[in-house]
């Protein structure tokens, strides 16, 4: 077990709450994710406004995952000293433009002195039908939008030392808020794809005590390709013309690639956490 599934493991018996993106309270959802420089970028792949947008990004698509409309956001962020004031005020100008873009009015937070840059954000958001990981039964279909494997071409884009482009997937994922608020009332169950498809699968596998039978291939490079926050979502064979029509719909591509069934699924990717 790695050090990560070993912590949750460790605290998440304290809360039944804990085991989707978001913790389902009433009709709120709250949501944090971290964004820390040495360990999901590097500050000469993107500028500070880019890392501001993509910081913002990987929260709001926690809200999108459960079907819940973004309101408030609360910013925790470390300054190292070696941030020029030009930049400072980028990053700080990102953060105000992406509240706006995601119609998200950012409250307050707090802000200290740290030796890299660290980016913690809560999201608050509202929902009448959250959509949780919890409900796949043997026999539903496994889908997942959008197409899977071009995080990982950006990512090595980047390490080999070049900046992310303007319209760079790895800086500026697309998220399926539209698609997904029509279409949570077919759905069993859903969650976005932030470690790769089959590390999450392997979540929804633990979760829902089901494995997959999958119906077309999918490489080994694009189903461990994290970073894509695109969404994995389950739904009934009866649903499925349903589903496929929303899609649709909303312009959003959609690939049905498995089944789940009452077998045993094993991730054959490597953890890179820790």
């Amino acid at each position: 077990m790695d050090l990560e599934k070993r912590f949750i493991a460790s605290v998440a018996a304290a809360s039944k709450r804990i085991g989707d993106d978001g913790a389902v309270i009433g009709s709120f959802v709250y949501s944090n994710d971290a964004f820390i420089e040495g360990t999901h970028f590097k500050r000469a792949w993107m500028s500070p406004r880019q890392i501001a947008h993509k910081a913002f990004a990987v929260n709001i698509s926690d809200a999108v995952a459960m079907n819940a409309v973004p309101r408030y956001a609360l910013l925790a962020i470390g300054i190292p000293s070696s941030m020029h004031a030009d930049e400072v005020d980028a990053l700080a100008a990102g953060f105000v433009e992406a509240a706006a873009a995601f119609d998200c009015e950012l409250i307050g937070g707090d802000t200290v002195k740290s030796d890299r840059l660290i980016i913690s954000l809560t999201i608050v958001s509202e929902t009448q039908r959250p959509l949780r990981r919890s409900g796949i039964k043997p026999g539903d279909l496994l889908a997942y939008t959008g197409s899977v494997g071009k995080a990982k071409k950006e990512l090595q884009y980047l390490l080999a030392g070049r900046r992310a482009h303007a319209r760079s997937h790895y800086v500026r994922p697309l998220l399926r808020r539209a698609f997904i608020a029509d279409a949570a009332s077919h759905l069993r169950a859903g969650m976005d794809i932030s470690d790769g498809i089959y590390t999450d699968l392997q979540r929804l596998s633990d979760l829902n005590r089901v494995g997959f039978a999958f119906l077309r291939p999918m490489s080994r490079a694009a189903g461990c390709s994290g970073e894509e926050y695109e969404m994995l979502i389950a739904f009934a064979p009866r649903m499925r013309k349903r589903v496929e029509y929303l899609a649709r719909k909303h312009r959003t591509p959609l690939t049905v690639f498995a089944r789940a069934a009452r077998t045993r699924y094993k991730n054959p990717c490597k953890s890179h956490h820790f």
